[in-house]
């Protein structure tokens, strides 16, 4: 599978407003209920939630696709593990 920045998710969250860490424990929540593999694209609000919560999902064993800047907020996405449990 190849990946590309033209992925599409397969679901999205809005998390803008939510503070650390229930912006993460929700973007875990989230994915866990994903297929492994699926994509999830997360709104996050600039400072400390998209300081946190990229670095926090890559210890957690998730992958972060792309980070883009959406003039007020951050779009994050990533990706459930193949091997999820």
């Amino acid at each position: 599978m190849s990946v590309s920045s033209l992925s599409t998710p397969d679901a999205q969250l809005d998390l803008r407003g939510t503070p650390c860490p229930i912006n993460f424990v929700r973007t875990k929540i989230r994915l866990q209920q994903m297929s492994p593999g699926a994509l999830l694209e997360v709104w996050l609000d600039p400072g400390e939630p998209i300081e946190q919560v990229p670095d926090s999902l890559t210890m957690a064993g998730y992958q972060i696709e792309e980070i883009s800047d959406c003039s007020g907020y951050f779009s994050l996405l990533v990706r459930r593990p193949l091997n999820a449990k």
